[in-house]
This record gives C-alpha cells, structure tokens and sequence, in this order.
C-alpha cells in the first residue's frame, strides 16, 4: 500500500505552524510497512484543496489529511474529500452530543457552529476524538481509502495510535510490529557501517534514524500473529547488540530520561541537580515523565558564580584557577548538590552554549558534567562542535549526556 500525506492549513502553508503531524505519521506509517510517496501541504482554498486531494486520490493507495476538521468556515477537509470521494456527510446525533458533553464538562454552552463538527460520511469509519471536538472519518471507495484527522498533535497521535492504526492493521494484513534500538555515543554513519549487513534485510527491517545527540535503529517484522513479529524483531536486536551492544541504551522504545526515570525507580535510587548553562533542561526532561517525583529531589539552576559558592559550595579557588566552565568545577557542584540535597546521586553542568562567552580553548559547545555518588565523582567533558545558531543543540545535547551518564552507571554495575 502507498499512502500520501496531505496537511491542510494556511498557517502551515506560510509557516506560522510547524507540521508536525506529517513527520510523526510518516515515521508510524513506514513502520506499519506503508509506503510514502507523497508529503503536501494546501491552505484553506477549496479550489486547490479539491485539486491537491483529487490528484492524491488519483495515484496513492491512502490518503491522510491533516487538519480543517474544525467548526468554522473555512474548515473544509471534510466536505471537499467527501465531494472528490462521492460520499455524503450526515449529521451522527451520537457525536453531536458528544460534542455538547465536551462543552458542558467545561462549564461552557457549544457554539453552534460547532455542530458542523458532527457530520461525518455516510458508510464511511468514523474515528473517536477522546481529547477534542473533531472526530476523525474515513472513506474508502474503488480500492482508495482517504483518512481525514484533526490537525492538533495532541488530538491526532491518541487517535491514530488508538483508531487508526488498528483500521489499517486490517488493510494491510497480518502483524506489522517495530521496536526501536536507541544507542548512545555513537554517529549515524558510523552505527549503519557497523550493522551494514542488517540493513539489507527484508522482513525483518532495519533502518537506522538519527536526532540530536542520538541515533536508533527501527527494527520492523510483519507476521501473522504479534508474538510472531516480535520473535523475529528479537532475533535481529541481538545480532546488533553483538555489533553494538556498549552503545545501546534502550531497546524497548524508552528515550533517555524515560530510562532514567525507570532506572532510579527500580534501584530506589534519588537524584538532584545542579545545573548552570542547561538552565533546568535536566530537570525539565526528568519532570516530563509521569512517577519522577519519586527519584527527583529537586534542581538548582546556578548561573551565578555566587550562587555556585554559596549554595554549592565550590571553592573559590577553584573558580580563579580553572574558572567556572571546568572538570573541577563540574566535580564541586555534583558532590555540593548531593550533599545539600541528600540524594543518592547528584548530577552538575557547566558550559559555553553559545553564541557569546567562549575563548580559544573554550569553544561554543564545551560543557562539562559532573556525576558525583557514594563512592566517586566522575566528570565528562563534552564537545558539541556546533556554534553558531546552535544554543538549543548544545543545551540539549548537554543534558543528554547528563542523563547517559546516570544509564551508564547502571548498566556498569549489572554487567
């Protein structure tokens, strides 16, 4: 099956709105084993709305759309698929009174308008919204089958997830299942050389991604029962831990701080932060997973100098001699959070983000990270190589070498 991936929106077309949606359903569809041909995006013209969806229909398989579900008038997914498509919309009372619990739960009267949210096609498959007013519908007619989605991230990835992928599941047939590698430390390039051999596979298939700081392999059976695809899923990830295992972190989809977070629960474990040119960023990605206030004590944001002396403790020698961007003074602001706090581990960053402040032997992207606990302190220097415009990367790639670090020293003692 091929598929195409329509987003719909003005504000998409003038980059108002970043389109999200289109990078996360074409992650999921390659993963189910449909084919993407085609990425587009219309504004809210109905002249080259029905054009830009007929010409869809006329070459894919599917076709997704994103957006235009909403009440006002100029929300026309629905009606200019349904008219390309032949299908009638009908009014489903069920829905519309969906819509006015949604309304009522907030202590507010639905806008009529919002009526128009309730028409879906007549024969066609209608998609629950458990987090919004718009449903999602599909059509499918002569062998085509045209999906229509809400537009916000938060409505689309439950509904796909929980209603899609189930309705394409039957289309494509059998067991399409992919788990993911997530490694540390090592590049994209230099991960796909060393499981060349992998990459050439059928079913399974292995298909290495990169993002910042990371890289993962996206491993993806098709079978006729799960325990079957995931069999077969399991027989590839251990081939690639022999190539890679020292680099591997998480083969059960987890990112970084997620794995944290399980790592500390399962050894009763609790961890504070002291942090300088990430800014909270540590403690922003510990906080985002439900359950952390059980590991996490809490985070000091020290830019100060000041308040790295008289909060952390650092020396003031330290600081005249190394400076605040140091291993020494990395070492000092883990072991004085950990003893302020009393956690088990306490975890420091200090750096140069960018653009300003760096020197020769300084660079933008320098950062040094300090993992002290009952037995040691260890400091990592880290070396982004990125400077200019790249303040955000460096913070982030920083705070992931913060949380590896916490990984790694786990995964050294279960060796």
């Amino acid at each position: 099956m091929n598929c195409e991936i329509i987003g719909v929106g003005t504000e998409l077309l003038l980059g108002d709105i970043v389109n999200t949606d289109a990078q996360y359903l074409a992650r999921e569809l390659a993963a189910m084993g449909i084919v993407i041909h085609y990425q587009e995006v219309v504004g809210d013209n109905p002249e080259r709305m029905r054009a830009c969806i007929s010409s869809a229909v006329s070459r894919s398989d599917l076709v997704i759309l994103t957006g235009g579900l909403g009440p006002t008038a100029d929300d026309l997914t629905k009606e200019i698929s349904c008219e390309v498509m032949g299908a009638e919309l009908v009014l489903d009372k069920d829905i519309l009174e969906g819509i006015r619990a949604y309304f009522s739960s907030k202590g507010i009267v639905m806008p009529e308008n919002n009526a128009k949210q309730a028409y879906v096609p007549k024969g066609g498959t209608v998609f629950v919204n458990r987090n919004g007013t718009a449903p999602g519908c599909a059509v499918e007619k002569g062998g085509k089958i045209v999906i229509m989605l809400p537009g916000p991230p938060r409505e689309l990835k439950p509904m796909f997830e929980n209603e899609v992928k189930p309705y394409l599941a039957k289309k494509t047939g059998g067991i399409i299942l992919s788990k993911q590698v997530r490694t540390f430390g090592i590049g994209e390039s230099d991960m796909a050389q060393r499981v060349a051999e992998l990459l050439d596979g059928v079913n399974p298939t292995v298909a290495p991604y990169a993002k910042d700081g990371e890289a993962l392999l996206r491993v993806t059976a098709k079978a006729e029962t799960y325990e079957q695809a995931s069999l077969m899923c399991d027989e590839v990830i251990e081939k690639i831990r022999e190539k890679i295992g020292e680099y591997i972190y998480s083969t059960d989809s987890c990112n970084l701080e997620q794995t944290v977070v399980r790592l500390l629960k399962e050894n009763g474990k609790k961890i504070a932060l002291a942090e300088s040119c990430t800014g909270g960023y540590i403690a922003k990605r510990i906080t985002d997973i439900a359950g952390s206030s059980e590991v996490f004590e809490y985070g000091i944001v020290s830019y100060s100098n000041e308040v790295k002396q008289r909060l952390l403790g650092v020396k003031t020698e330290t600081l005249e001699k190394y400076t605040e961007v140091s291993a020494q003074t990395a070492a000092e602001m883990a072991e004085g959070v950990r003893k302020l706090s009393g956690a088990d581990f306490g975890i420091s960053v200090t750096g140069i983000s960018g653009p300003g402040g760096a020197s020769e032997d300084k660079p933008v992207g320098l950062s040094y990270i300090g993992f002290s606990y009952d037995g040691g302190t260890q400091v990592r220097e880290v070396r982004t190589g990125k400077k200019q415009d790249a303040r955000e990367y460096n913070r982030y790639v920083s705070a992931s070498n913060a949380l590896h670090m916490i990984v790694q020293y786990f995964n050294e003692r279960n060796e």
